[in-house]
């Protein structure tokens, strides 16, 4: 019999991008654009990924870490308002394991010199899992992923 069990938590990142919010919101939105930053683990291989950003619309992102097991992310879009905010609901599996339900908000503002992005993620992970800090790392490093694209660092491949 399996232990059944919540843990609740909830993540706020705040990021400042030398880009216009134009850029920055659409790198959420259109999926070439999305695929290219949204990995946070180099070396994974990539799956499945589709993308349909609108308020009704869903996205799926599965890849295999390097051991095989696969991580699997389904979102639902609640609501979005273009170039302002945009909020979802998304599950992560790892194989056919639910380890976390989350309801996530983003919220844009143009400031001096690009934007400013609020990302605050409510999180309950399931039944024991154990995240240690794995999720805010993952997130960090996706967001670092972001900022390198629409700020145009030419370095990065893509």
């Amino acid at each position: 019999m399996s232990v059944r069990s919540t843990d609740h938590t909830t993540i706020t990142i705040e990021r400042h991008f030398k880009a216009p919010l134009p850029k920055v919101f659409n790198a959420w939105a259109i999926p070439e654009q999305k695929r290219q930053w949204f990995a946070c683990h180099e070396g994974w291989k990539p799956l499945e990924f589709q993308l349909d950003f609108r308020t009704g619309g869903s996205e799926r992102n599965r890849v295999a870490s390097a051991d095989g097991v696969v991580h699997a992310y389904q979102a639902r879009y609640i609501d979005v308002v273009q170039n302002e905010r945009f909020i979802y609901a998304f599950d992560m599996m790892l194989d056919d394991k639910r380890i976390s339900i989350s309801l996530a908000t983003v919220n844009f503002a143009q400031e001096l010199g690009g934007t400013k992005m609020t990302f605050v993620e409510q999180v309950v992970f399931l039944d024991g899992y154990s995240d240690n800090g794995s999720r805010l790392m993952g997130t960090e490093i996706g967001f670092d992923n972001l900022r390198l694209f629409v700020e145009g660092d030419d370095t990065r491949a893509n």
